[in-house]
C-alpha cells in the first residue's frame, strides 16, 4: 500500500516525521473522516462498498487466512450484510453502500465516518465484478493521530472460496459455494466459455491473478474480454482526511 502524506494546510511535514506516529499504539480519543474511494480500474464494476473503523481485534478479512463465511458472501455475490452485522457485532463505527449502487469504472464515492473511541483501524471491501470471487480490500489501516490529507492504493484479493472459472452463470453465481459469475453490470461479457479452471491450489485469501480473459464472444474458455476485464493492482484509490 503506497501512502502519500499532506500535512496540515500551508506546512508540509516531512514523511520519515510522520512514520513514528503511523506506527505508534493505538488513540483513544475519537476522529472524523472524509474518505473518497475511487475504482481506477478500466472495466471492473464495484458491488456495495462497505468502510468501517474498528479496533486492533477485528477485520474484514486477513491475508493468508480462510475467508470466513460473511467474507465469502461479499466476495462471491457483493452481500455486505453479514460483514456488517459482524462488524456491528464489535461496536464499529460503519458506512454501508456509500455510492449507492454500483461504482463504475473510472468512478468515485465520497463519505463522512465519525470514529468513537478505541476505533482506530479502517478496513474497507466491495466485490469486483465481473469475478468469481474477487474484491477490493484495505485491511484494518491505523489511523493517524495527526490532522491531514492520506492517499493510497487498494490491491484485489482472492477469497479463495471459488475456482475462478471466468463463467457467467446469473445470481444463481452469486450465492456462497455455488459456481461461477453472478453477472457482468457492463454488459460487455461473452458467453459459451467451457472455464478457465475448476479447482484453486490456495484457498486462502490471497491477492488475485486478475481475470484472464479471451478474444472469442460466443465460445472459448473465458466469457470475459481480455481488452475490458482483465487488470494489473491497484485497482483503487483513497483518500483519507482526518480533521
Amino acid at each position: 500500500m503506497n501512502i502519500k502524506l499532506t500535512a496540515i494546510p500551508n506546512k508540509l511535514i516531512p514523511i520519515m516525521t510522520m512514520l513514528p506516529l503511523l506506527c505508534a499504539g493505538s488513540w483513544a480519543n475519537a476522529a472524523e473522516l472524509e474518505i473518497t474511494v475511487s475504482n481506477v480500474t478500466q472495466g471492473i464494476y464495484y458491488t456495495p462498498i462497505i468502510v468501517a473503523a474498528h479496533t486492533a481485534d477485528s477485520s474484514i478479512f486477513r491475508s493468508g487466512e480462510m475467508a470466513s463465511s460473511e467474507l465469502q458472501a461479499l466476495a462471491e455475490g457483493g452481500d455486505i450484510s453479514g460483514v456488517a452485522a459482524m462488524l456491528a457485532t464489535a461496536s464499529a463505527d460503519m458506512v454501508e453502500n456509500p455510492a449507492a449502487g454500483m461504482l463504475a469504472p473510472g468512478m468515485s464515492t465520497t463519505t463522512m465516518l465519525t470514529t468513537s473511541d478505541g476505533n482506530n483501524y479502517l478496513s474497507i471491501a466491495a466485490m469486483l465484478l465481473p469475478t468469481n470471487d474477487g474484491f477490493v480490500g484495505l485491511d484494518s489501516w491505523m489511523l493517524p493521530t495527526t490532522a491531514g490529507t492520506y492517499h493510497f492504493t487498494l490491491n484485489a484479493y482472492d477469497a479463495g472460496t471459488e475456482a475462478n472459472d471466468e463463467i457467467l452463470v446469473g445470481m444463481v453465481g452469486g450465492a456462497p459455494g455455488a459456481p461461477g459469475i453472478p453477472g457482468a453490470p457492463g454488459m460487455d461479457a461473452g458467453s459459451g466459455a467451457t472455464g478457465v479452471t475448476t479447482t484453486e491450489a490456495n484457498t486462502y485469501v490471497h491477492i488475485h491473478r486478475g481475470n484472464l480473459g479471451d478474444d472469442d464472444d460466443m465460445a472459448g474458455k473465458s466469457d470475459l474480454n481480455n481488452t475490458i476485464h482483465r487488470w494489473l493492482n491497484p485497482v483503487a484509490t483513497v483518500t483519507v482526511v482526518v480533521k
